[in-house]
């Protein structure tokens, strides 16, 4: 088995069969595919049963057509507040993991500055020592 890295592997690996069938349900329903094909479907439709080349299955004010459009909309939008909701936990897990990064990042940077300031520290020394030197042989 892999070993997960990411949090995005995180939390894709997290999701349930449902949870990954509304997500795809969502993102279908809010592209300009699923808006194009709905309204051909609608168009078609209305053209149909208007003159009547087939038997009139839902003469105008087409009822059953509102009818397949309540129960869409009565599906869709639980649907999209499921995928929304997930989408808030993706959010919060990338926030954690970016707050987690950003925590070890201040460590390392703290620990290079101590680091830094002792080579610098040592560094000091050594030319005070210098000068010393110098100052004593021409002293002599």
């Amino acid at each position: 088995m892999a070993i997960l890295k990411t949090w995005h592997e995180k939390h894709n690996a997290s999701l349930s069969f449902g949870q990954r069938l509304a997500d795809s349900v969502a993102n279908g329903m809010g592209s300009w595919r699923f808006i194009i094909i709905q309204s051909l479907i609608v168009v078609v439709w209305m053209i149909c049963n208007a003159i009547a080349l087939i038997q009139h299955w839902d003469p105008y004010p087409f009822i059953l057509l509102n009818l397949l459009f309540s129960t869409q909309a009565a599906y869709a939008a639980p649907i999209i507040m499921m995928a929304q909701n997930r989408q808030n936990e993706r959010d919060r897990a990338h926030a954690e993991e970016d707050f987690q990064c950003n925590l070890e990042a201040k460590k390392e940077i703290e620990q290079l500055e101590i680091h830094l300031s002792s080579i610098e520290i040592g560094k000091l020394d050594k030319i005070i020592e210098m000068l010393e030197e110098i100052k004593k042989a021409q002293g002599k």
